[in-house]
């Protein structure tokens, strides 16, 4: 399995937000963090874990966990105005060419964020759903709980060590910033913690195609 942890800094943390996604702390971007993380062209990956990390208005932060497998477009179906339906997907099967789109897309994905936001329970880690779960956790915290789980975390920057020259093992974690980047104060966590830094390349790119790149890695490499 592999894992990616995005910070977005002003993700709203109630679901309470409009359809303007963009207006909602770059819930737009997060949406497509989503789809980046779990659609292929005509399947789903079932391999991934997502772990989202809001930090924005008005009750952050809150860390919402995704590990859908098999589950995803059901819970789609079950979202707000969504436009999936058993005909046109179903577990793998190929989309129609309307509801390929990545707009509609991002309408079914903010969706299911609104749901799984309304369903926070104070005090608890709750889950909302198979495979979905929400809880009041920061960034750091979630990142320190996944030391003690996995061998390897890596901060994609741009100044890391190419990807393309690093041993990768089993159970790999990665860890993206929004359009802001990491705040300073939780990039010196990060350094204590010693998080290897890894970069994709000189150039810098939208945090969704980075973490395409870094799935084209793992799959070239045969790492689940």
């Amino acid at each position: 399995m592999r894992e990616f942890i995005y910070f977005s800094s002003k993700a709203k943390t109630t679901g309470n937000f409009g359809d303007d996604l963009m207006k909602a702390g770059r819930m737009d971007i997060v949406c497509q963090i989503v789809i980046m993380a779990f659609f292929l062209s005509h399947q789903l990956r079932r391999n991934v874990k997502l772990h989202l990390i809001f930090n924005g208005p008005p009750d952050a932060p809150k860390h919402i966990e995704m590990f859908p497998g098999n589950k995803l477009i059901e819970n789609f179906e079950k979202s707000e105005n969504s436009k999936f339906s058993k005909n046109n997907f179903v577990y793998g099967t190929k989309l129609s060419d309307e509801d390929s789109k990545s707009d509609i897309s991002k309408k079914d994905v903010a969706g299911l964020i609104k749901k799984i936001l309304y369903k926070y329970k104070p005090g608890i880690k709750n889950e909302v759903m198979p495979g979905y779960f929400i809880e009041k956790k920061g960034f750091s915290n979630v990142v320190n709980e996944m030391l003690d789980e996995r061998e390897e975390i890596f901060l994609l920057d741009k100044k890391g060590e190419d990807i393309r020259k690093i041993e990768i093992g089993k159970n790999p974690v990665f860890i993206l910033g929004d359009h802001e980047g990491i705040p300073k104060d939780e990039m010196r966590k990060l350094k204590r913690m010693d998080i290897k830094k890894v970069s994709v390349g000189d150039e810098i790119y939208f945090a969704s195609q980075t973490m395409t790149i870094v799935q084209n890695e793992l799959d070239r490499r045969g790492i689940e």
